[in-house]
């Protein structure tokens, strides 16, 4: 139990003293460099399925 403790402090401490947190203006910059880039994964994504879905029907008319 001793050990738990001792690890639960040591991790508070680290996060209060040794961790950089990033600053608020940061933080939304780095959203939204992830939401644009999800964004265009997403589409190149759909482009590919409905490329995949086009060549799928030329073979297997419905």
């Amino acid at each position: 139990m001793e050990k738990i403790k001792l690890y639960l402090q040591e991790s508070y401490n680290e996060l209060l003293h040794k961790v950089t947190w990033p600053t608020w203006a940061n933080l939304q910059s780095s959203t939204i460099v992830v939401l644009v880039a999800s964004l265009i994964l997403a589409l190149i994504i759909l482009g590919m399925d409905a490329i995949a879905q086009l060549f799928t029907n030329l073979i297997y008319p419905k």
